[in-house]
């Protein structure tokens, strides 16, 4: 094996169901959801929608006063991330030999849009909200804070954005560009996207309920996950304790359309092919896929069919933790990668909540109660808007 290979050393994450690995396996265990009504801003059509809110203090949390919502989640889960891997003073010894590399697509736009409400009523306000909008300002923050000073970037693919940063974070580790990478996702809430799921009619407002014949939508969340990805030499000279190995990753753009998926899941079948032959497996070596699963009937399908083709109509037992979390957009494939690392140290498999009759159209049921399972190799499917897809392989 490649000494450049990349090991996950260190996790965290802040979540609608929980802050910190722990307490997340937790909720994800017992299959708990995280969803609740609106409260972070007034919406008289659909304030009592469920979603995947944080409603907790994050300044009382510690995160940084000067930033965006979706800033203080990363920093957040990458505060956990470090302390798990125990590396900070590693981190600043190595310099320009450490990164950050996350997905986001909101980015500070909940802020601005305060900074906006606020300007139109009363005619002035302090600009200083709009200088977190974009979405780099989190991987900035978190550069400057813990000290990295090598390859730094966000990623915006939509849905797909934190698990496509996590193989491009995984690339650079490969090519030697970096020992040592934070990379993941952050995203927050917005009126933006808010308003925008609505418009399109996919949010379900009693919670989703991937795969399930009655499904009616997705439930919108908020969230980050940072892993820590560190090349095998790097994490064997500081003794380093080792996760799970990111050993396959794949990606493809099928641009089917804006918003709906390829039919016949053409992308995501890629993506998922690709994500094996990097990691020199055979379908059978799956042992569980956590599905992308958004609850809304096209994309299902869309995946199901994508899960038969590739697997060869022996799909592995699979599930979606969408109910439990919220779909938290870019962040939510590094939230998924995080369940995935924690489902291989467990030899457990996660449930998917909202699931009680199947759908004769998908004709599959996934995993509705958490049971212990070998598990060696294990996937993660993301697929975005524009047919952005990125598929992990955990070991």
């Amino acid at each position: 094996m490649s000494a450049r290979f990349p090991f996950i050393t260190g996790l965290g994450i802040v979540s609608a169901a929980g802050f910190g690995t722990e307490e997340v396996w937790r909720a994800v265990s017992a299959g708990a959801s995280g969803l609740k009504p609106l409260t972070l801003f007034q919406s008289p059509r659909y304030g009592q929608v469920l979603t995947g809110e944080i409603q907790r203090d994050l300044i009382g949390l510690g995160a940084p006063t000067r930033s965006s919502r979706s800033d203080k989640l990363g920093w957040l889960a990458a505060r956990e991330a470090i302390a798990d891997a125990k590396i900070n003073p590693a981190l600043r010894d190595c310099g320009d030999r450490s990164g950050v590399l996350l997905g986001t697509s909101v980015g500070g736009s909940y802020d601005s849009e305060i900074f906006l409400a606020t300007l139109i009523k009363r005619g002035k306000m302090r600009a200083r909200p709009t200088r977190f909008h974009e979405c780099s300002t989190t991987v900035d923050l978190i550069a400057d804070e813990f000290g990295l000073f090598g390859p730094s970037m966000a990623i915006a693919t939509a849905c797909s954005s934190s698990a496509l940063a996590i193989a491009m974070a995984a690339e650079m580790i490969m090519s030697g560009e970096a020992d040592v990478m934070l990379t993941g996702g952050a995203d927050s809430m917005s009126r933006m996207t808010w308003g925008g799921f609505h418009s399109l009619l996919l949010v379900d407002a009693a919670g989703c309920r991937p795969f399930d014949a009655t499904r009616g939508g997705m439930s919108l969340g908020e969230g980050a996950a940072v892993l820590v990805l560190e090349s095998e030499e790097s994490a064997q000279r500081r003794g380093a304790k080792i996760l799970a190995r990111l050993s396959g990753w794949g990606t493809s753009c099928d641009a089917y359309h804006a918003t709906a998926p390829h039919p016949q899941g053409a992308g995501a079948t890629a993506a998922m092919q690709s994500a094996l032959r990097r990691a020199g497996l055979e379908p059978a070596a799956i042992d569980y896929v956590n599905a992308h699963g958004t609850g809304t009937r096209d994309n299902d399908i869309a995946e199901t069919i994508a899960l038969k083709t590739v697997f060869h109509n022996r799909v592995p037992p699979f599930s979606s933790t969408k109910r439990i979390f919220g779909h938290a957009l870019a962040a939510s494939g590094a939230m998924e990668a995080v369940v995935c690392v924690e489902a291989l140290r467990h030899q457990e498999l996660p449930p998917n909540p909202g699931f009680t009759k199947c759908d004769p159209a998908i004709g599959l049921e996934p995993v509705t109660e958490l049971r212990h399972a070998p598990l060696t190799h294990v996937m993660s499917n993301s697929f975005g808007f524009g047919g952005n897809n990125g598929v992990l392989i955990f070991s």
